[in-house]
C-alpha cells in the first residue's frame, strides 16, 4: 500500500476544513474533490472522504450521488489497500469508479514529492 506523504496529508485535512466552511455547496464540493485526489492512497481518509461526500449529498437530498457515494464508500478503503484506484479521479458519482483524471499539478507534487 503506498503511503501518503505527511504534506499530502496535511492538504488533505486543510482541503476538508475548507469544505467544511465553504458558504456554497458548490465550494464544498470542489474542496471535497480535491481531498478525494489526496486520500486514495490512505484507506481511512479515503472513507472518511466519500462518508463526507454522502453527507453532502443527504443534505443536498441527491439520491443519485447518495447511491453513488454509498457505493463508493464499501469500495474505498479495499480499494486504497490494494493500491488500486484511479489517480486524480474527483470521487463524485457523475464520474466512473475506475475514470482515471489529470492531476491538479499542486496536488500531483504532494502526491509525487520526488518527482517534482
Amino acid at each position: 500500500m503506498p503511503r501518503l506523504p505527511a504534506p499530502a496529508r496535511d492538504r488533505y485535512h486543510q482541503e476538508m476544513q475548507a469544505a467544511k466552511t465553504a458558504v456554497a455547496d458548490e465550494i464544498r464540493w470542489v474542496h471535497l474533490e480535491r481531498a478525494h485526489i489526496l486520500s486514495q492512497p490512505d484507506p481511512w481518509l479515503h472513507t472518511r472522504n466519500h462518508l463526507a461526500m454522502l453527507v453532502l449529498a443527504v443534505r443536498r437530498r441527491d439520491r443519485r450521488e447518495a447511491l453513488g457515494q454509498v457505493v463508493r464508500i464499501i469500495v474505498a478503503a479495499p480499494s486504497s489497500l490494494a493500491g488500486r484506484y484511479p489517480e486524480g479521479n474527483t470521487g463524485r458519482a457523475r464520474v466512473g469508479l475506475r475514470r482515471t483524471m489529470p492531476t491538479p499539478s499542486d496536488l500531483a507534487a504532494l502526491l509525487n514529492p520526488t518527482a517534482a
